[in-house]
């Protein structure tokens, strides 16, 4: 997202809804599940959602990992979601993926803690990543790339070798894209990500993740300005909604429409706290990510907008529950 303004500012100074979710620690009761008609014509089932406290979300999680679920037949970890289009999956996502303090981003531009290798280890599946152009490289950056920054190439590289060694998972990567299509796409083509990414139809049925797998193209590309080509480089508001983003206090929280059109199949819930400056607040991610908050936000585009989200982000993803209410999300029926 676009701090690039407000941290130019911070270093200045430094060198000189009806359904508002609960505080944390209250109970969250989701609405019941509901199916939801794709722009396609499809319908698309929505996840089951759970009602789940952190301590809940949390069991879920370790129950998880004693289920016996084969890897060699798994997708996203789970046997059950090989049948299910992608709209119909849940993702744990991470907003500004690369800003992170163990890369050596400084606090005030690091939405993150870990890496991009780290993210994906621990099960994060969807990533925004912002690209520009910074002296003649394409690098990944928030806002000026003084206060951090990764080489495309480098950040390619690493997922493309996680996705080497966990083939039966699918990756969606939502660009802010500074940069020019032609430049993200020979990057792609660099580190070898081209034969990977899937091309999705205008108006086509969505396949689903099995079906993904199963064709080798577990890479979905979507940007928010720009657009084809190349064909895999979606325009990410044709496919997709998202949720406001500009939120400093939990009871502001809320689902409705930003970005792109209802109708659209995807649904990314931006579900992060700010600090006034609209700045990174990795002391609001305990209240943020907490799993009532997250459940209780889920529970809300429920009731709004009738359907459940495609695609959770969040800061500071290892605090808190998101990879606990994603996995009880996608383990519902």
């Amino acid at each position: 997202m676009r701090h690039g303004v407000l941290l130019a500012v911070f270093a200045a100074s430094c060198a000189a809804s009806d359904d508002n979710p609960p505080a944390s620690g209250e109970d969250s009761t989701a609405a019941a599940p509901v199916t939801s008609s794709s722009s396609s014509g499809e319908t698309i089932p929505d996840p089951v959602t759970a009602t789940t406290t952190g301590g809940d979300t949390t069991a879920a999680a370790d129950d998880a990992t004693t289920t016996g679920v084969d890897p060699a037949t798994a997708c996203n970890g789970h046997a059950l979601l090989c049948d299910r289009p992608l709209p119909a999956v849940v993702f744990a996502a991470t907003h500004n993926a690369f800003a992170a303090t163990d890369d050596g981003f400084i606090a005030v531009a690091a939405n993150q803690t870990h890496g991009i290798a780290r993210q994906l280890e621990d099960g994060i599946r969807a990533m925004l990543w912002d690209v520009t152009i910074d002296a003649d490289e394409t690098k990944l950056c928030h806002g000026n790339c003084a206060f951090g920054s990764i080489p495309h190439v480098q950040a390619l590289t690493i997922l493309r070798d996680f996705m080497e060694a966990h083939p039966r998972d699918v990756v969606v990567l939502i660009y802010q894209d500074d940069a020019p299509a032609s430049a993200v796409e020979a990057d792609f083509a660099e580190v070898g990500l081209d034969d990977d990414v899937y091309v999705h139809a205008e108006g086509a049925a969505w396949p689903t993740l099995g079906e993904l797998i199963d064709a080798g193209t577990t890479l979905v590309v979507t940007a928010e300005f720009g657009g084809p080509p190349p064909a895999w480089y979606h325009h990410v508001w044709d496919l997709a909604w998202d949720t406001p983003y500009e939120f400093t206090d939990p009871r502001q929280f809320d689902c409705s429409l930003n970005r792109g059109a209802l109708g659209n199949d995807l649904l990314l819930i931006n579900h992060w706290l700010s600090t006034d400056l609209g700045l990174p607040a990795s002391h609001l991610a305990p209240t943020a990510n907490e799993g009532a908050m997250i459940q209780s936000r889920v529970t809300q585009c429920l009731r709004a907008a009738g359907r459940s989200p495609t695609f959770i982000a969040v800061d500071f993803y290892e605090v808190g529950d998101l990879l606990a209410v994603v996995d009880a999300l996608n383990r519902g029926p």
